[in-house]
């Protein structure tokens, strides 16, 4: 089984020092886990994912045989997300914790490089292949992280859970691979939907402006430009001259949309739109995209099919493209 738990960019990293209520609540934290007592064999495992996307992956893949919590939920931001008080009890006290890594979660990768020496840890997103990964000119040994924008990437962290799974609780290995295995089936289908949808909007129009450079892989597999107002991390600043830049390709190109995300400020992206407005060329905002997180947990929107779902057809509709009315199989929310 590869080992996902930590992954070569970190280890790049010159290693900042926890602070010292880290320090505190993870020695703490880690003394309550060893006075309890031992998890039951029938007992489910409690397994922490840092993303929506991820818990939604362990949640499908574990089944019954998990109780999964997302740190992270709609609307926040892991680029700048840093663990609280009561995150670091609940990553102190799970069975499993399961991150990105791929520097998605910047400013937590410290404290889970020291919480591996004591709990199982692993970086999901490092299953990705090297070679299908995207290398970014502003951040020097490092990669896109974004790889959920892809069902086809995506499916290498869904093996990868399992595998951590599996680590984790071998007698239920049959469980995991089963539910893996129908799991990558659906997304082979959303895939082909996402292919579809998208493959009708026309050429010209197929550039996709959104607030941060999340959109890499997405652009890659289905054939758009893809333009963010911030880098690959939001934690990169957009400045006047990047914003007067793009005003200038909105209207040169006669770019007719642009896409809020709904972790990321709309300020930017409306400012843009004013600009170009002030230079007479009209352009509308397409719709809200699920771009470092998903839509509220028990909704269509909140799982990973359903982020996908929407993204494609809220990006193919609003460039002109044919959607269905609602998604792939009508479960999306009315007024797309």
């Amino acid at each position: 089984m590869p080992d996902h738990r930590i992954f070569p960019s970190m280890m790049r990293q010159k290693s900042r020092s926890l602070s010292r209520r880290d320090v505190l609540a993870l020695t703490t934290s880690a003394a309550l886990v060893a006075a309890s007592p031992l998890r039951a064999q029938s007992a489910p495992l409690s397994v922490v994912a840092s993303t929506g996307m991820i818990a939604d992956v362990a949640r499908v893949v574990g089944g019954g045989a998990v109780q999964v919590q997302a740190l992270m939920g709609p609307g926040i931001d892991p680029h700048s997300y840093r663990q609280t008080r009561s995150d670091i009890v609940a990553l102190t006290r799970a069975d499993l914790v399961l991150w990105n890594g791929l520097y998605l979660e910047a400013q937590m990768q410290d404290f889970l490089r020291k919480l591996a020496e004591r709990t199982p840890v692993f970086a999901v997103g490092e299953a990705v292949p090297h070679d299908r990964l995207i290398a970014h000119q502003d951040y020097d040994g490092k990669f896109d992280p974004h790889v959920w924008m892809v069902p086809d990437l995506w499916a290498h962290v869904v093996r990868a859970v399992q595998d951590a799974l599996t680590a984790a609780a071998s007698d239920r290995a049959d469980l995991f691979i089963a539910n893996a295995d129908t799991y990558l089936a659906q997304l082979d289908r959303l895939g082909t939907y996402a292919a579809g949808v998208l493959g009708t909007v026309p050429q010209p129009s197929r550039v996709l402006l959104t607030a941060h450079d999340a959109f890499g892989y997405f652009g890659r597999a289905y054939g758009f430009e893809v333009l963010g107002i911030q880098g690959i991390s939001t934690e990169s600043e957009a400045g006047l001259g990047r914003i007067r830049a793009l005003v200038d390709l909105l209207v040169q190109r006669d770019i007719k949309a642009v896409f809020v995300e709904t972790s990321v400020s709309d300020r930017n992206i409306r400012a843009l739109v004013e600009g170009a407005a002030a230079r007479g060329h009209n352009v509308q905002i397409g719709g809200e995209l699920f771009s470092d997180a998903m839509g509220p947990l028990g909704t269509y929107e909140g799982t990973y099919l359903g982020m996908i779902d929407h993204n494609a057809t809220t990006i193919a509709a609003a460039l002109g493209g044919q959607v269905p009315p609602r998604g792939m199989d009508g479960k999306l929310r009315a007024g797309l």
